[in-house]
Order: structure tokens, then C-alpha cells, then sequence
């Protein structure tokens, strides 16, 4: 066996199941959470929260529009989108 070259390993693909939201200034003592396809939001004020969820929606758009889910785009194309979502809703 000493003859027998190794095969170099194949790097894995990765890939994306969901993205998580996290609010943390929640004081009201409401509990929040909210769950999509790609994504669950817990935490946050009021206005935090309803942030997190527009954001969550144009995310969930803009991946539709081109047509893939998100274990279907790549890791950076994910980040890409939710980085436009975020700066889109402000």
C-alpha cells in the first residue's frame, strides 16, 4: 500500500439553510419571533421587529425573482441579496 497515491479530497459545496434575525432591544417584555421559508426572526422592539420582517420579505423576493431557493444560491449570493434587503429598507 505504500505505492498507492491518495485521490486529493473534494471540497464540499457550501450551502445555506436559513438566515436567523436576532432584535436585542426588546424591553416591553413582548416576545417576538417570526418564521419564513429562509428565515426566523426572534427578539427586538416593536419597530425592530417590523424592520427585521421587511427585510426578511424583500430578501425573500429578490431570491424568488431569480428564481432559486435558498439551499439553491450560493453562500456569497445569500449574503448579497440580504445585504440589499438590509440597505433597502433602511
Amino acid at each position: 500500500m505504500a505505492g498507492k497515491k491518495r485521490q486529493p479530497r473534494k471540497k464540499a459545496k457550501s450551502t445555506v439553510a436559513g438566515v436567523v434575525g436576532v432584535g436585542l432591544d426588546g424591553e416591553d417584555g413582548h416576545t417576538r419571533v417570526t418564521r419564513t421559508e429562509e428565515t426566523v426572526l426572534v427578539g427586538g422592539s416593536a419597530e425592530t421587529h417590523e424592520r427585521m420582517q421587511e427585510t426578511a420579505i424583500r430578501f425573500s423576493e429578490n431570491l424568488e425573482k431569480r428564481g432559486k431557493t435558498i439551499q439553491e444560491a450560493s453562500a456569497r449570493e445569500v449574503m448579497d441579496l440580504l445585504r440589499d434587503a438590509i440597505e433597502k429598507t433602511g
